[in-house]
């Protein structure tokens, strides 16, 4: 097991290096810079140039990817330009990662045990009304695009039935953890929810059809043969070996909901990644936006890494000797 997740780790390091190149190509892609497009149109040309300069941005791009490596290696993510004037990027992503990683991880969790528990309850009465009821309603959660729902959700419980909060995190930083944990979950809790809503479809019918394709193979025909019941061949043969193929996406479903966050926290008014990353954008400030891309880019090897775990930790027949 260790050697597996020593292996993945040294295959990530590559990967890593390839995914900065990429990121760091795209920012340079981008139109325009940061000060031509925010400064006055009056400024001095002069100025202007002397700030690129101090900035590197008039350096080759392969000389300003080894500074901005050595910078990121050392801590260092830049400054923002725009975003939060002068304010470090290290810092600004410290402010929004752990409200999007709350709300991430809790959208997963939910979407998880939304999907689980309709699974089941679709497979058990298969072509029953359930069964069809189930089906057109993650159907339809799934179909309306996702900041329409977005919109709905927050109508509805914002406004129509003011439930939840309309925008904020409710962290204080001059509170302890205990205190924030649970004040952010308030506001948290409705974006995640929403979020699982709208990604249950896939999982639920991924893993209905693991359950249904468990049900017609041959040992649940010979366990009900032999006298055993149902719920006995369904609880310690069918779940595990229809539970397998999903667990593996655990890890990638944590960091897909983290890179979808954009809408969730645009429309809820929750100060996260995915907000700032609107910013950054509209704003074009181009350090904001390497940085958050390089840290999708780690948190979905991350994921990927988290999911070869669960894997190899549920079922050690995959696991590489």
């Amino acid at each position: 097991m260790l050697q597996t997740i020593l292996r993945r780790v040294l295959i990530m390091i590559p990967q890593m290096i390839l995914v900065s190149i990429l990121i760091f190509m795209l920012a340079q892609l981008m139109p325009g810079d940061p000060f031509y497009g925010n400064l006055n149109p009056n400024s001095d040309p002069a100025t202007i140039e002397r700030m690129r300069h101090a900035a590197g941005l008039d350096l080759p791009w392969y000389e300003q990817y080894i500074r901005w490596v050595d910078h990121v290696l050392h801590g260092d993510l830049g400054t923002s330009y725009t975003v939060n004037k002068g304010w470090s990027v290290t810092r600004l992503i410290e402010q929004r990662l752990w409200p999007t990683l709350s709300m991430g991880i809790l959208a997963t969790i939910l979407t998880y045990l939304l999907a689980i528990t309709q699974a089941l309850l679709a497979a058990r009465h298969e072509n029953k009304l359930i069964d069809r009821a189930l089906i057109v309603w993650n159907t339809l959660t799934s179909a309306v695009p996702s900041f329409v729902f977005y919109f709905i959700m927050m109508i509805l419980f914002v406004y129509i039935i003011p439930i939840f909060p309309s925008s904020g995190t409710g962290i204080d930083d001059t509170k302890n953890f205990a205190v924030n944990f649970f004040s952010n979950l308030r506001y948290a809790f409705l974006p995640g929810f929403t979020i699982a809503l709208f990604s249950t479809n896939g999982v639920f019918q991924y893993l209905r059809s693991n359950l249904l394709d468990q049900q017609a193979q041959d040992y649940v025909r010979t366990a009900r043969a032999k006298g055993v019941q149902i719920k006995d061949v369904f609880r310690k043969h069918i779940l595990r070996n229809a539970f397998l193929p999903i667990a593996s996406g655990i890890g990638y479903a944590i960091t897909g909901v983290l890179a979808g966050a954009m809408f969730a926290e645009t429309v809820f008014g929750y100060p996260g990644i995915g907000a700032l990353f609107v910013q950054a954008l509209s704003g074009r400030d181009y350090t904001v936006i390497t940085a958050l891309m390089l840290l999708q880019g780690f948190l979905a090897l991350l994921g990927g890494l988290l999911s070869d775990i669960i894997s190899a930790w549920v079922d050690p027949r995959i696991r590489v000797k």
